[in-house]
């Protein structure tokens, strides 16, 4: 799946979850059929929920235990992120990691699953500074300020789509090796975060 394929899965994604704009909405991927859509779209959502926690937690008024509540929520939240973008990075590797490699094939700086992530983030972004652009309640120096972003958010997007399907097809004849490293995340490993196995020897 090309960066168009991807992105019109999130903003699709983007869509439903503003139906109810809540982060405690039930959660219903209709992509249950199709094992890499299914993930793009679930992918989304929690980066969708998780962009209005960022939100919620920077209140500033929130209640400490309401914000701790939040803070463990976020933290839960990019575990299932980046176990996602790993699954992501799966379905390339299994679709390039056959592909006949030229001479000296280069590696990329980021994995695919990494640049789709990016995509999400980005589509995001724009949803919500078109948000911002279209606001009544400010003034119009507020809204010509958010349209200028936005217009850097579109560009980057752009550029984005054209370098992901460009490294898309570099897998596909070989000009680049397709290579995944974990991401070997610490703080949630109970045997990895001092925190939690020095306490559990308490």
């Amino acid at each position: 799946m090309n960066a168009k394929d991807c992105i019109d899965i999130f903003n699709q994604c983007i869509d439903d979850y503003h139906i109810k704009d809540n982060v405690d909405s039930e959660f219903s991927n209709p992509f249950s059929d199709s094992r890499f859509k299914g993930l793009l779209y679930k992918k989304n959502w929690i980066d969708t929920v998780q962009w209005h926690l960022e939100d919620m937690i920077r209140a500033p008024k929130i209640n400490e235990k309401k914000g701790m509540s939040i803070k463990r929520r976020i933290d839960h939240s990019n575990q299932e992120r980046t176990d996602l973008v790993e699954q992501i990075d799966d379905y390339y590797i299994d679709i390039f990691s056959s592909s006949t490699l030229i001479k000296d094939a280069k590696l990329n700086t980021e994995s695919p699953g990494w640049v789709v992530d990016r995509l999400s983030i980005l589509c995001l972004k724009i949803f919500h500074m078109k948000e911002q652009v279209n606001r009544k309640d400010v003034d119009g120096d507020h809204n010509e300020k958010c349209l200028l972003k936005l217009y850097v958010l579109e560009d980057q997007l752009k550029d984005l789509s054209i370098a992901f399907d460009q490294l898309l097809e570099d897998y596909r004849i070989g000009n680049k090796k397709i290579k995944v490293y974990r991401q070997m995340k610490m703080y949630n490993d109970k045997t990895l975060n001092p925190v939690l196995y020095k306490k559990n020897k308490l």
